[in-house]
């Protein structure tokens, strides 16, 4: 292994190797570092992979990736103990190019990813494990690694080690995240046949589906759980914040079991035969979270800066768009000569500007008030749950009496106008 690089990327998740393949193709000298036996096999996400940021990296990368099905519809159900409110958008337009979105899954794509960033002329090296900058002067200038004289050098360091960077967390650019500002997210993998899957879930050929589920799947706390359609394969899980897990003293696979029996989900796998059990970190703090990006030769990317939108289940997209922004400020960096913090801070400034960053700031209130607001999930969404059936119950009573009924369940006027405030404030926070 050469002592110096031009680069070198730590971890080959989408934030990574998109850094890592955005470098190599410019013909600079890279070194992606993997602490896995391969690309993918620690990482893990529900499984759905948005195609605008993955193609401007690789256009028409569909026609080879190991991609599994084209979501053409999004459900969405609101789910009390013995009953669901859904609502879904079913688009064929997702089903030809452009595409929207496919569900993937992650052994399979990282190192499809990963490989094609190797054949830009990237060196992609695994199971080695970053122990700690090294640092000179007040600048990075390359990693200790678990290796036999496994120091390697470089004029810049990328850091997309995750959601835990220890590495960014030893240079001072963030202290320990708080358990409000991180969730668990735990999930299977079912193997189903594709015939049963299309029957099952209404969908024709390839295309896909997928259902976010909220309220009673996550017994109250801050979260959601989800259902994706794979070619022969469903992606079951839950995620929740590791806050409200903690202080409900609840294990997470006993939430996904929950889950997995819950009589509104489980009819869908029936039959089904475990193939994985996957659980992981995700970064859930935000705008207001995120820790600083940008240093003297070393820059922050993915999930190790926090870039996860919760609201909109968004993250390996954000992850590649900002490998592909600290590549370019690189870059820029390596034609002045100048690896400086302040040369590097085109990342920064370059990434707020960005869909990224707008998007992140529009929702920095968000995770917060609903974490110190269980009552959205344990009395708005079963109150839903209870209007509907009244509503839809057809017992000889008038409509007009039932909406008198529904308005006196809701309460006095004291929980009507708490209520009315409390969906002001969700407004405000996701405006």
């Amino acid at each position: 292994m050469a002592e110096k690089f031009d680069v070198i990327v730590v971890g080959a998740g989408p934030a990574g190797t998109a850094c890592a393949y955005t470098l190599a193709k410019a013909g600079v000298n890279v070194l992606l570092m993997e602490r896995g036996e391969y690309p993918g096999s620690k990482n893990v996400m529900g499984g759905v992979l948005y195609c605008k940021t993955m193609e401007d990296i690789i256009p028409g990368f569909y026609k080879e990736a190991p991609v599994e099905r084209p979501i053409v519809e999004q459900r969405f159900m609101m789910l009390d103990k013995e009953s669901a409110v859904s609502f879904s958008y079913k688009g064929l337009e997702w089903a030809k190019e452009p595409y929207n979105n496919f569900t993937v899954l992650r052994a399979k794509f990282d190192q499809w990813f990963a490989e094609k960033a190797v054949q830009q002329g990237a060196l992609l090296l695994n199971e080695t494990v970053a122990l700690s900058c090294i640092v000179e002067d007040g600048k990075v200038v390359g990693i200790k690694t678990d290796r036999p004289d496994g120091d390697v050098y470089a004029d810049v360091v990328v850091l997309a080690d995750g959601v835990n960077s220890l590495l960014a967390k030893s240079l001072g650019f963030h202290k320990e995240f708080r358990p409000d500002e991180v969730a668990l997210a735990v999930m299977e993998v079912l193997k189903l046949d594709r015939k049963i899957i299309e029957e099952r879930f209404n969908l024709e050929g390839d295309n896909g589906c997928t259902i976010e589920i909220f309220g009673d799947s996550t017994k109250g706390i801050l979260g959601t759980a989800w259902l994706y359609t794979n070619k022969d394969s469903l992606n079951i899980g839950v995620g929740t914040m590791l806050s409200g897990l903690i202080k409900h003293k609840i294990k997470p696979y006993e939430l996904l079991d929950y889950v997995k029996n819950h009589p509104m989900i489980r009819p869908y796998l029936q039959g089904c035969e475990q193939q994985e059990y996957l659980a992981h970190l995700i970064p859930e703090g935000g705008y207001r979270s995120m820790p600083k990006i940008v240093g003297n030769g070393v820059l922050v990317v993915g999930d190790a800066a926090q870039l996860v939108n919760a609201i909109h289940r968004e993250g390996s997209n954000m992850a590649m768009a900002s490998g592909v922004m600290a590549a370019e400020a690189i870059l820029a960096a390596r034609e002045a000569g100048d690896y400086s913090e302040k040369m590097l801070e085109s990342y920064r400034t370059n990434l707020l500007n960005s869909f990224v960053g707008q998007d992140l700031k529009k929702y920095k209130d968000a995770t917060h008030h609903f974490e110190k607001s269980p009552h959205y999930f344990e009395q708005y969404i079963p109150m839903m749950n209870r209007v509907a059936s009244q509503m839809f119950t057809v017992d000889g009573s008038s409509k007009w009496s039932k909406q008198k009924k529904i308005w006196s369940d809701l309460g006095s006027a004291r929980d009507k106008w708490k209520m009315a405030r409390d969906l002001m404030n969700a407004w405000r926070v996701m405006k």
